[in-house]
């Protein structure tokens, strides 16, 4: 996984389509750890004229399962069991940056965190998941 995220950053391999759905952007992998950033805007609003917290909880999901996938060996998979998020400041507009890296990695299940913060560097929500990591049988 780790040079299909490095092949995405390149422009040699197209995002997910969530990623373009949404609208966000893997910037930096290493083992262990990746950054993603989205231009929040009103497209992202909830009926209230605030970011909608969904779109933080993608936003922290992809950082933290990137992460996590680039520690995988080859044939390898994961899925997400259980995830968190602390909304912790309203954001309306603005670049928000998204780091996800894995705490703890075992045979079978993964811990992941993730911050996010505005361009100011104030943080905006954190997020914790379980992940589960799936081989071929």
């Amino acid at each position: 996984m780790l040079s299909v995220a490095e092949g995405i950053i390149s422009g040699k391999i197209e995002p997910p389509p969530v990623a373009k759905l949404i609208g966000f952007n893997l910037r930096s992998v290493k083992p262990g750890r990746a950054v993603l950033d989205l231009q929040a805007g009103p497209q992202h609003w909830n009926p209230l004229g605030g970011l909608h917290g969904g779109i933080l909880c993608d936003l922290t999901d992809a950082a933290m399962g990137i992460a996590y996938a680039s520690t995988l060996a080859e044939g390898e998979t994961f899925a997400t069991v259980e995830l968190k998020i602390n909304f912790l400041r309203p954001v309306k507009e603005g670049l928000l940056i998204a780091e996800g890296w894995v705490v703890s990695g075992g045979r079978t299940l993964g811990y992941v965190e993730a911050e996010v913060r505005d361009e100011d560097g104030r943080l905006v929500a954190k997020a914790s998941s379980t992940c589960k990591t799936l081989r071929q049988a």
